[in-house]
């Protein structure tokens, strides 16, 4: 939509995320990110911190479940959506606007840390529907039993995953056979 101010924030979560349904049935995840600019100070040697901002965020349907299910207070995280502005009024009459960043796309950072990611299913048949599903239909990340060889990438596709042709067995961004990335 014209008229967004799209930003891009790294830093650290001040808590769990807080998972809840609004009365329709829709998720939504809520968050504070901590973001400390760091400096290098040449005359002490030494790094200093700045002031810190924390930006309220919320993230909504199935990537918000995913969020709870993923990420802990503390974590580095890289999160990006559109900057909002929010006005209420507080007990004592007063006006407040604050703002928040509305998420369309949040995870780990992996500057400090690493991460294994494991592929959500989708509900229908192929990749249409609304997107929802139960969270006991999630893929699970036990590991595999039997010891075959996976092809088509480092992860385990669902077999309806358009971007890979075929799912596990031989289509997708990994394969030999894929001369471009699904994207």
């Amino acid at each position: 939509m014209a008229g967004e101010t799209t930003i891009t924030v790294i830093g650290n979560l001040t808590a769990d995320p807080e998972l809840r349904f609004t009365p329709s049935g829709s998720a939504v995840a809520n968050f504070t990110i901590a973001s400390t600019p760091r400096t290098f100070d040449r005359q002490t040697n030494e790094w200093k911190d700045g002031d810190a901002l924390f930006l309220r965020a919320s993230v909504w349907r199935e990537q918000a479940e995913n969020a709870a299910e993923t990420l802990t207070k503390g974590m580095r995280v890289i999160a990006q959506g559109n900057l909002r502005s929010r006005s209420y009024d507080t007990k004592e009459g007063e006006r407040r606007t604050v703002m928040e960043l509305e998420v369309d796309e949040i995870g780990p950072s992996l500057r400090f840390a690493s991460a294994k990611v494991t592929r959500t299913q989708r509900s229908g048949g192929n990749g249409g529907g609304n997107g929802f599903q139960n969270p006991t239909q999630r893929q699970s990340n036990a590991p595999q039993q039997n010891n075959a060889p996976q092809q088509g990438g480092g992860w385990n596709a669902p077999a309806n995953d358009p971007w890979s042709a075929g799912g596990n067995n031989g289509g997708g961004w990994g394969n030999p056979g894929a001369d471009e990335p699904p994207f």
